[in-house]
């Protein structure tokens, strides 16, 4: 089973999200594809992401998080002992999105969110000072990316399996060319594909 946990602003349409949905769908396996969009609550949003994989045993889960999705997966990766890919994930999000206060425009789909000052306080809640079991991780990070600092990343995933992209950005523009590698990652082999 992969759970996908979208970035902050984001959610199930991003490119990233719909090219892994498809090719799940493409290898016959869109049963095993879970991406729901994510409140605004960090606390929330962990509940919702929770939900989605009841009953599935924890050595079947892997939880692919992008951005804010990574902060999310690193929390739930180290709770309950599944695995995590992470997409330049966010290693200080209640420190970088105190920006972000007040109503903030979604990304896809029109709407908005309203972050407000308690969520940054649950950010801090969920935080993750440091993982316990690097073979657990797989990290994807990206030198040009514009809103996160990679060497965080690396820093805060010490000794995890890692692919640094040189350049790039944060949304990793060029991920159609890492979809097989990531669900090989996660367990997946694209049978079929050259």
């Amino acid at each position: 089973m992969i759970l996908y946990l979208h970035g902050f602003r984001s959610s199930p349409q991003s490119f990233k999200a719909r090219l892994l949905a498809a090719r799940m769908a493409e290898l016959g396996r869109a049963d095993e594809w879970r991406c729901p969009m994510l409140p605004v609550s960090p606390l929330e949003a962990v509940a919702v992401a929770q939900a989605q994989v009841a009953g599935v045993a924890a050595d079947e889960v892997t939880v692919i998080g992008s951005s804010l999705g990574g902060y999310f997966a690193t929390y739930l990766a180290e709770k309950h002992g599944w695995r995590a890919l992470l997409l330049n994930p966010a290693v200080l999000p209640q420190r970088d999105l105190s920006a972000y206060l007040g109503e903030q425009p979604l990304w896809h789909g029109g709407g908005s969110i309203v972050v407000e000052p308690h969520h940054l306080s649950e950010l801090q809640t969920l935080g993750v000072a440091s993982i316990t079991r690097p073979e657990r991780y797989y990290l994807i990070a990206a030198t040009g990316d514009e809103v996160l600092d990679y060497r965080e990343m690396l820093a805060h995933y010490p000794g995890v399996e890692t692919k640094l992209i040189t350049g790039s950005d944060h949304a990793i523009s060029e991920f159609a060319d890492y979809v097989d590698d990531v669900l090989a990652m996660c367990g997946i082999a694209a049978a079929g594909r050259t």
